[in-house]
Formats: C-alpha cells, structure tokens, sequence
C-alpha cells in the first residue's frame, strides 16, 4: 500500500485549549482506518482537520501528496457520513442521493444511472422512491452512504456512523461496512469510542487520549500487547495485579503475588525490561476455571467465586485469590455440559506465562 494521508505535527487550538497535540500519522490507500478513544480526546476534531472543517494551528495535512492547507472541503477528495446522517426528510431516497451532484455537469439519465448503482452498493435497490422520513435507522444509514459514496471520494470519513443504531443492527452493520469498503477499496476513516466496534472493522487503530495518539496498532496487537496500563484499561477489559520483575538475558522473571513465579519474554514487556515493582495484566479469557476432567497449563491456583455475571454465551466471573488484593475476573464459555457456578463456589483457575502483560 502507499500513503493516502499524511499528518505532520498537526496542532489545533481553541483559544487556550490544546485539542491536538503533535500528531504525526500516515494512512494508506484502500485502508480502512480507526480514531478511537473517550469523548474529548480530539478524535472527532482530527476527522475535521482531515475533511477540512477545521483548519490547523500548526502542522501539514497531505492527501495524495498535495497540501492541503488552502483547500476547501468541497474541493478535497473526502466525504463524509455524520452522526447524524443527515437526511433531508422532505426529499425521496434518490432526491437525498443525488443531491451531492447537483452542480456535476451530468445528463438527467446519467445522474439516475448514478443514483441506481449507489443505492445497489449499499443494498437499496429499488428504494429511490421511497419517502426518507419512511426509513428505518440502518436505511437512513445506507442512504447517508451512497449520498457519500456518488461522489467518488477517494477518502470516506465516518463520524461515529453507527451510535444511533440498536445493538444487533450495530452489529450487522459493522460487517456490511467491511464488505462496502473492500468491494469500492477506498480508504474509509472511522471516529468511534466503542472498542469492539474499532476491533472488528480496523485494519489499523489510533488510540487518542486529551489529543494525542496513545497507541497506533492493528486490533490484535492493540488488544494483545498494549504499550501502556491507559491503552490497556480502555481497550477491553483487563486484570491488575502489583508484583515484581527481575530482568533476564531475553525477557523478564516475576514475582505475582497469589500467582508465584512466571517468566515472560521482552515482548509481553511494552514499557521495557526492568527491575523492580511493576504492573501485571491479564485479560479475563486468559485465566480458566478448570472443571472436572480438563488439564491444567502450567500455572493453576485455588479461588472462591465472589460474583457471576451470566450472558448466555459466556459467563464472566468475579474470584477472590489468596494474596491477591482485588477479585479477578475470568471469562469462561458456556460449553455443552459445563455448569454454571455459584456465588461461595470453591475453584481452580489456570492460566499460562503468555496471557501476561507487563506495565
């Protein structure tokens, strides 16, 4: 892939705020790209400088190698599909399509043959006359994509697209987005504060915190090895335990207290080897309840169960250790034949040296 987008030490200010920080990022054509992060950490506003509705107070944003400095938005290669979709309610579904190329030099029949292939790419066909107030969240979605997608931009910005949506047409809308994207390969450009939504669509993700890029990674490497505690709280969930490290010739050897001795290699340590007092995570899927008749890895430890969240494919348990300070939490899948415990129930937990990250 090559560079579509490049930000150079881009700074935005309002007034006395510091809303952008140094970023530097290059994003590649045909790449589906995510800003992630809480509200308030810039992410909607480092979209904005990209589609131009912002300007920068310091810094280059590059498109096709081209500065972008004096070029309005109507005349950069983006678009971009709002929160709130905006559709005009008064207009039918082909009236809002076609609206992005009223001041195109096109035929009558030319823009309807356009209108009609965009309304296909993102599952309409035949909804042109429909009245848009009579469309659903996930159609006024779609429209709002296709009004976008006429124009052949070759950068679709993505403000948070899917928040207004129930949870299950969320999710069916996050896979047609992965299949919209590679069918047309455009680079699209994602503003979200879900994780699993950044997880599942993303080639890459930044992660942004008050304006700044925490992290830049793939979901795996995100998720797995997370460079820092803030990146690794955000994204998903994660357990905490206080012990102490010893470096080694390639890695380092711990200390966990109510887990004993492990030893990890350099890459489960982001923040570098070290000596000393430290910070080891563990994600919840990483720890196991062992139940009669499996095989424990490596490590395993006795617990009693202080809580237990039941959701139907997993149940996530709260288990309090020996020496260790505050519950755990484990995820466990409802497997056929396994039981679901109880609050008080005694249990064995497993886990391996590779499910730990050290901070």
């Amino acid at each position: 892939m090559s560079a579509l987008i490049t930000l150079t030490g881009v700074e935005k200010y309002y007034g006395d705020y510091h809303a952008l920080r140094d970023i530097n990022l290059t994003i590649d054509e045909g790449e589906f790209f995510s800003l992630l992060g809480p509200s308030g950490c810039g992410k909607t506003t480092l979209l904005r400088t990209i589609a131009g509705f912002e300007g920068v107070s310091g810094g280059t944003v590059m498109i096709s190698g081209k500065d972008m400095a004096d070029v309005p938005p109507n005349l950069r290669p983006t678009n971009m599909v709002f929160q709130s979709y905006a559709i005009f309610p008064h207009l039918s579904v082909a009236e809002n399509v076609a609206f992005g190329l009223r001041k195109r030099q096109m035929s009558k029949a030319d823009k309807a043959e356009a209108v009609k292939e965009a309304l296909a790419m993102v599952g309409l066909d035949g909804y042109g006359a429909r009245a848009a107030h009579a469309l659903s969240g996930g159609q006024r979605q779609r429209v709002a994509l296709a009004r976008a997608l006429i124009l052949k931009p070759k950068v679709l910005l993505l403000d948070e697209p899917l928040s207004a949506l129930d949870k299950k047409m969320r999710e069916h809308m996050q896979v047609e987005l992965i299949r919209l994207q590679r069918a047309v390969g455009i680079t699209f450009i994602l503003v979200t504060h879900d994780q699993e939504e950044a997880l599942v669509m993303s080639d890459r993700i930044a992660v942004m915190f008050e304006g700044e890029i925490g992290q830049l990674a793939d979901p795996e490497t995100l998720y797995r090895r997370p460079n820092s505690r803030r990146v690794a709280e955000f994204i998903g969930k994660m357990n905490f335990i206080n012990g102490t490290a010893s470096a080694t010739d390639d890695g380092a050897k711990l200390l966990v207290p109510g887990l004993g001795k492990c030893t990890v290699p350099a890459e489960q340590c982001p923040q570098g080897v070290r000596t000393g007092d430290v910070a080891i995570g563990i994600r919840p899927e990483t720890l196991a309840i062992l139940f009669e008749g499996d095989t424990a890895p490596r490590h395993a430890a006795d617990a009693v169960v202080d809580e237990v969240v039941y959701y139907g494919d997993m149940t996530y348990y709260d288990v309090r250790v020996d020496d260790v300070a505050a519950p755990l939490t484990i995820a466990m899948k409802n497997l056929i034949g396994r039981p679901v415990l109880e609050v008080g129930d005694k249990a064995r937990i497993a886990w391996d040296d590779r499910a730990l990250v050290v901070f």
